[in-house]
Order: C-alpha cells, then sequence, then structure tokens
C-alpha cells in the first residue's frame, strides 16, 4: 500500500483577491500608461505644473492605513476584537480622510481652475486615473465599514481574520497603486 498524499487546498478568499487584484493590475497600469502617453499633449490649459500641489498629509494618510489595517488583522487573529474595532475604524477613518482630500483637491481643480474631464487631455488623463483610484477607496471603505458594524454588533470573532486579512490585501494593494499614482500624477507628470 501506498501513503495517499494529502493536500491542503489555498484559501478561496486569498485566490480570488490574489486575481482580483491581477485584473486591477492590469487595469490600473493601462491607465498609467495612457496619463503617462499623453503627458504634455494637451492643446490647451491648464498644466498638471499650474494647477497640482503635492498631495503630501492626504497621501500619508492613506499609506498609514496600511499599518492601521495590518494591527486590525493581528488583533484579530489574537481574539482581540474590541482592539481591532479600534484600528479597523481608524483604518475606515485613514481612507476617508485621504477620500475628503482627493474630493477637496477635485473641487479646487475644478471651480478655481476650470479643469474637468473635458478640458483638454490632462483633465480627462487625470481624472480618468485619479478617479479609478477613489473609486477602489470607496469599495475598500463600503466593505470595511459593513465589517465595521458586523463587529460593533458582536458577529465578528477570531474565525473571521481570515476574511479580514482578504480584505486587507484590497486595501494595501489600493494603497501601493497610490503610490504609483502619486508619483506618475504628481512627481513625474508635473
Amino acid at each position: 500500500m501506498t501513503a495517499v498524499e494529502t493536500s491542503e487546498r489555498p484559501d478561496r478568499g486569498r485566490v480570488g483577491i490574489v486575481g482580483l487584484i491581477v485584473a486591477e493590475t492590469a487595469v490600473f497600469t493601462i491607465f498609467v500608461v495612457a496619463y503617462l502617453y499623453y503627458i504634455g499633449k494637451s492643446l490647451s490649459g491648464p498644466t498638471p505644473a499650474e494647477v497640482l500641489d503635492l498631495p503630501v498629509v492626504v497621501s500619508i494618510l492613506l499609506w498609514s492605513s496600511s499599518v492601521t489595517i495590518h494591527l486590525a488583522v493581528r488583533a484579530l487573529r489574537g481574539g482581540r476584537v474590541q482592539t481591532f474595532v479600534l484600528w479597523w475604524f481608524l483604518t475606515i477613518l485613514l481612507g476617508a480622510l485621504f477620500l475628503t482630500g482627493t474630493g477637496r483637491e477635485w473641487y479646487r481643480l475644478i471651480f478655481d481652475h476650470g479643469l474637468t474631464i473635458r478640458t483638454n487631455l490632462f483633465g480627462t488623463t487625470f481624472y480618468s486615473l485619479v478617479g479609478l483610484h477613489a473609486s477602489h477607496v470607496i469599495v475598500g471603505l463600503t466593505l470595511m465599514t459593513v465589517g465595521l458594524v458586523l463587529a460593533l454588533r458582536g458577529r465578528v470573532s477570531a474565525a473571521q481574520a481570515p476574511r479580514a486579512e482578504v480584505l486587507s490585501l484590497y486595501w494595501h494593494f489600493v494603497d501601493a497603486v497610490w503610490v504609483v499614482v502619486f508619483l506618475v500624477v504628481y512627481v513625474v507628470g508635473r
């Protein structure tokens, strides 16, 4: 007789999120390449150098949320649900502050500088790329808020840590994408 080898199947949530991240990476790559291709090709203003400010504070807030979500998942794995709730809430707050900063930037660009998605190639590619990222932040915040509500209702325990970790992988992806968007739009593209 031969021993039957048993292999553990990979976690479906992890496989799913990795598949999503790979697909979304391709989408973001297309938008980044388009932005880079069209830099300086607008026939009219405003130009990035004329209207874009470096969003340092909101970027630090978003990147900090990768730390807080990591701490939240670690707390949940250890069965410390109240600590999880605190770090999870902080992650949501940091993401919401980032999104608020993005909204304020867009308001300023539209109403103070007349830059819309139809103004020129810069406006089209800027709002498309930054808007794509913002939509991913909104999705992440929505899912985390659902998790927070469930936790506050006592429906989250250490058993849900793998699910929280899957969502944290998505959030880390959103943060990593912002590094690229930040560099392309606000550093290289200015």
